[in-house]
């Protein structure tokens, strides 16, 4: 099953260090740096992406949606708030859906809805991962050994296994 990242604009904006700046200085300059962020990250995981917006300046009655270099840009209707749009996404998508935002009443409602979601921070420092990673070579361990395991029986790790649910999503957040 493929993954479709939907994005609350405005949050990751907000929450992000470097594109909060940029958006003080201009509201669409803050939109562009951040759809400029995920075109290079599209291009490195190719997973379908949405980023939805809050339309409340647009002069259209209907909700406007375009295509930027391959990601889909959603602005709601004047009135509405983004985060209705994503509910809608969610309530569609189901379990396909990972849902990049800050918002607790959006994180609970996908949680209830069998999506993934994955805070804005932690998704904005996988992706910058995922671009600059490209370009970092690998490190050699090859002539290295590690003398400091010691093979023992005895079990580590957390004494309950966790729901299959959370397990589904940890999966898919693993692959961003």
């Amino acid at each position: 099953m493929s993954v479709h990242i939907v994005i609350d604009g405005y949050n990751l904006i907000r929450q992000s260090p470097t594109l909060s700046i940029i958006e003080h200085r201009s509201l669409a300059e803050g939109r562009e740096a951040l759809l400029q962020r995920l075109v290079s990250y599209k291009k490195v995981k190719r997973y379908p992406m949405t980023v939805v917006f809050d339309g409340a300046g647009a002069g259209s009655l209907m909700e406007a949606r375009t295509r930027w270099k391959g990601i889909h840009v959603v602005f709601s209707r004047p009135g509405e708030l983004a985060d209705s749009v994503i509910k809608r996404i969610i309530t569609r998508e189901r379990e396909r859906v990972v849902v990049v935002t800050s918002d607790k009443e959006i994180a609970h409602f996908a949680a209830k809805h069998g999506s993934a979601t994955i805070d804005s921070i932690e998704f904005e420092n996988k992706m910058t991962m995922a671009i600059y990673g490209e370009f970092i070579p690998p490190a050699d361990f090859s002539e290295e050994e590690d003398i400091s395991w010691i093979p023992t029986t005895k079990k580590k790790g957390p004494s309950r296994r966790p729901s299959k649910r959370e397990r589904r999503s940890h999966a898919k957040i693993k692959k961003l």
